[in-house]
């Protein structure tokens, strides 16, 4: 009876009072307060109520259902088909959407749709591997600095494919503890990618000289990374790099000479095929024969092996506490194993490439301590 009367004042009522009339009869219904019979007849009215014209009436609705397990399902459904302010309280409350349907909305939604999804408290993995796969850029940045969000590495891996080249994307990844560290590499060169073509580089560097300076860049970023790297992920690293075609004699040597021996061990154990455990050894405690039948395993060309051998051969006594060295010490150490340090005679003509590389790396860490100083001394 009191439903009735209120389907037939709802007729004449002004907006307002409808409002408020749609928001009491709902929380009625969900605070289960009314009789069986008397809550089927309020279902049928919240249900008639999905017509009014005013929005205020569908939004006072939906404000007062969004939230609630009991809210009839039907209602939430049409609800979240309706105009954005009144979708977007539904889908980022109601607990009664289940993953596919979530799922399905994010494939065939408008982007307002994706953006209240991913906005929601708790995101599962589906749903964010939905979003990272077919949702909009803004889409995805909701998602990342959604707390609540569950991202697998796949997704992020995905989002860092479809999206690095934004800026807004790329630092909002970046910035995610939970990043997979072969997405920070993606993004690392995605970023080089960008700033070598950018107009401003081109006209101050030229396109040559800058895809030069930013593939130096990238290099030196990558090994950064590394130290950033915890160790069960270096294996993913390794293989990322690999297949990236990275993971060059040249970045080796590059590697050793700045001290990264743990992950130039894990890297010896991905291309050689042999177990983590027995290559750490051999590189703490090996002979030279052991050392250099595991380079030519892992496919180092026999002239490197020379001086990897003797930056190993410091960097253990380092490690030992035999030798206070660094990269600038063992880098010209290396220069003396290839025979190319000033006043000596210079290297063979075959080995001349690779001292042009421990050169070039001899030099950047003299900068880089130099500035390091520098900065020292003007903090003091």
């Amino acid at each position: 009876m009191v439903i009735s009367h209120f389907l037939r004042w709802i007729d004449t009522a002004r907006v307002s009072e409808r409002a408020a009339g749609a928001a009491a009869l709902a929380r009625a219904y969900v605070s289960r307060e009314l009789p069986f019979e008397d809550r089927c007849e309020a279902e049928a009215a919240l249900t008639f109520l999905l017509d009014d014209p005013s929005t205020k009436v569908r939004y006072a609705l939906a404000e007062a259902l969004a939230m609630h397990r009991l809210a009839p399902l039907q209602i939430i459904h049409a609800l979240a088909s309706d105009q954005d302010e009144i979708a977007d309280l539904v889908l980022k409350r109601s607990p009664l959407f289940t993953d596919g349907d979530l799922i399905d909305r994010v494939a065939m939604g408008a982007e307002s749709v994706q953006l209240s999804i991913a906005g929601r408290a708790l995101v599962s993995k589906s749903v964010s591997a939905a979003i990272a796969e077919v949702g909009s850029a803004e889409a995805c940045l909701i998602l990342l600095r959604n707390d609540g969000a569950d991202v697998a590495s796949l997704s992020f891996r995905r989002m860092a494919e479809r999206f690095g080249a934004m800026p807004r994307l790329r630092e909002a990844m970046l910035a995610d503890r939970r990043l997979p560290v072969d997405c920070r590499h993606v993004l690392l060169v995605k970023l080089s990618a960008a700033l070598k073509d950018a107009p401003l580089v081109v006209a101050l560097m030229g396109r040559a000289r800058g895809e030069r300076v930013m593939r130096e860049a990238c290099v030196r970023a990558s090994l950064t990374l590394i130290d950033r790297t915890r160790p069960d992920e270096h294996a993913a690293l390794v293989e990322h790099l690999r297949l990236a075609g990275e993971l060059t004699t040249a970045f080796i040597v590059r590697m050793v000479a700045h001290g990264k021996i743990d992950f130039f061990a894990s890297v010896l154990g991905v291309l050689a095929g042999r177990e983590a455990v027995r290559v750490q050894a051999l590189l703490a405690g090996g002979r030279d024969l052991a050392l250099s039948a595991l380079f030519r395993g892992a496919g180092l060309p026999e002239s490197a092996h020379g001086v990897i051998l003797r930056a190993l051969g410091i960097w253990r006594e380092v490690a030992n506490g035999r030798r206070v060295a660094g990269a600038q010490e063992v880098s010209w150490l290396m220069l003396r194993e290839l025979n190319a340090c000033p006043g000596q005679s210079g290297p063979a003509e075959r080995l001349a490439e690779l001292a042009g590389l421990i050169r070039a790396i001899h030099l950047e860490v003299l900068r880089e301590n130099a500035r390091g100083h520098a900065l020292a001394i003007a903090a003091a």
